[in-house]
């Protein structure tokens, strides 16, 4: 009964998107549409299935996966080493506060300009800003998590006279795991959004590059197949971090997404 009731709620949630891209597949045929933005669904789908043949819209996501993947891990690293270490020290925290407060509202592509001086057009570029953007969630949050450990753990940790380092392997982080995960499936969106959006702005590789090339060729059909598939490639990166988030810590995983 709980697999066919998720398959009933998939289908009605499916049911508005499917007529409404009906709808405007009628709509479109039946007024000749001619526009530099938009084309009927049906030639977004060929659009799609042309770039596939091709093997353009393969290589263009290597290299936005790539750069999306390699700035969320390195953003992941530091973020955690920062986050476990003002969650664990309050001085540290303290000195940091407005440090941390002061950088975290830039937004990242506002550091196109000085990463591009240092950095140059490619992927160290990209890499680098989408670090910055996935750093602070994880921090943050990991921040969070490791102020909200248990006191008793902690006391068991000083009971043993466990060494800083072992304490932060074998108890902090098992103990904060579940929201820490939390932050990375947060960052790991960021990390698309961003490497897409540096991609589209100055940087000539990837998915946003191959929206650009669409757009200057005026062909909306092809550059509304590559929004599709940015979207497809979200969505699916979120139902994967879902069910790993479910696995791994079963009902821990519904308290860290705070349900």
């Amino acid at each position: 009964q709980g697999d066919r009731t998720v398959t009933t709620n998939s289908a009605k949630a499916l049911a508005l998107p499917l007529a409404l891209l009906l709808t405007f597949e009628v709509w479109a045929r039946a007024t000749h549409l001619q526009s530099d933005s938009l084309a009927p669904p049906s030639e977004i789908v060929m659009a799609l299935f042309g770039a596939f043949a091709d093997l353009s819209i393969l290589a263009a996501t290597r290299d936005t996966l790539f750069s999306a993947f390699t700035g969320l891990a390195i953003g992941t690293i530091i973020g955690l080493a920062f986050g476990i270490a003002f969650g664990i020290s309050d001085t540290l925290n303290r000195l940091m506060e407005v440090t941390v407060e002061a950088i975290r509202p830039i937004p990242s592509i506002a550091l196109l300009p000085i990463a591009l001086i240092a950095l140059g057009f490619g992927y160290r570029m990209e890499i680098v800003i989408v670090a910055f953007a996935c750093v602070w969630p994880i921090l943050i949050l990991s921040r969070a998590a490791v102020r909200s450990i248990e006191p008793r753990l902690m006391e068991v940790a000083r009971a043993l006279r466990l060494p800083p380092a072992q304490r932060v392997w074998k108890i902090i982080i098992p103990a904060a795991l579940p929201r820490i995960f939390v932050a990375f499936r947060l960052s790991a969106g960021i990390a698309l959004i961003v490497a897409v959006t540096v991609e589209i702005a100055i940087n000539p590789l990837g998915l946003g590059a191959g929206i650009m090339l669409a757009q200057q060729a005026l062909r909306p059909d092809l550059m509304l197949a590559y929004l599709v598939w940015i979207g497809a490639i979200g969505y699916a990166l979120n139902v994967l971090l879902v069910v790993a988030q479910r696995r791994l810590f079963g009902r821990a995983a519904l308290s860290g997404d705070g349900q």
